[in-house]
């Protein structure tokens, strides 16, 4: 079974003390790529993904500042981090967007970086990864503005229920699921699957967080996309191996991954 975890951050100090070990058991797996993102409150932070990416031949990196580190961005941080998602291996921007439910930055501050890693995502020819909880109007009419559909964009972590899902595959965005669709208390996001053409559907880890059912309460690595994909199959009436093929088809064909070197 060929898989590809469309967003881990295993660049994170969480795996410092064995991300070789956490590399070899997503191989074991069968994961043949994962996509890797950086995200921090510094510009160091960010590179480690960049970094992790140059060494390590399947592995691919995004670049970004979370919403919850908008308020840690000023000015000084665009041209480093454009520089930054122009590596050769930098196959997205983000991850980005709206998180209401937390509110660590002030929301004008999210929809002002938001709006400015779009354009970003646009004028590099890269898709948006985006972060978005408790915010869904709000985020889908500012990727409406944008017309992030353009290059393409995959909602990540997908929170919502069937009439988001509708919204974002209505802008041409894909939409991944992670290890919370596993959860009891999910029934929207598992309806939500109906929603969304397989040609739009990624799957994720998101780890170390969010580990799925039946590892929740561990620390979530890449490996453990394999019962995501399970529940993933299940609500869309697919065999796990077709639904882990087609999602990693997706993923190449999003981040142009065969393209990237």
């Amino acid at each position: 079974m060929t898989m590809i975890d469309s967003h881990t951050h295993v660049d994170g100090a969480e795996f410092d003390g064995d991300r070789a070990e956490v590399l070899a058991r997503a191989r074991a797996a069968g994961l043949t790529g994962m996509v890797v993102v950086g995200t921090g409150r510094s510009l160091a932070q960010i590179s480690r993904a960049v970094e992790l990416a140059a060494r390590e031949p399947d592995v691919w990196a995004a670049v970004g500042v979370h919403p919850h580190d908008a308020k840690e961005m000023d000015e000084s941080w665009w041209g480093p981090l454009e520089e930054m998602a122009r590596a050769p291996r930098v196959v997205a921007v983000g991850e980005t967007g709206l998180d209401f439910h937390y509110d660590h930055s002030p929301r004008e501050i999210q929809v002002d970086r938001f709006r400015r890693h779009v354009q970003l995502a646009r004028k590099l020819g890269k898709p948006v990864v985006c972060h978005v909880r408790d915010a869904h109007a709000e985020s889908a009419a500012l990727l409406a503005e944008e017309n992030a559909g353009e290059r393409g964009g995959v909602i990540h972590c997908f929170t919502g229920g069937p009439a988001e899902a509708e919204r974002y595959v209505a802008l041409g965005l894909h939409v991944s699921f992670s290890g919370i669709i596993t959860f009891k208390t999910a029934e929207a996001i598992r309806a939500a699957v109906q929603k969304v053409p397989v040609e739009l559907m990624l799957i994720e880890t998101d780890a170390p967080y969010l580990a799925p059912v039946p590892m929740r309460g561990k620390r979530n690595e890449p490996a453990y996309l394999v019962h995501t994909a399970a529940v993933v199959a299940r609500e869309k009436g697919l065999s796990q191996e077709a639904l882990a093929a087609v999602t990693a088809e997706n993923a190449r064909r999003l981040f142009a991954l065969n393209s990237s070197s």
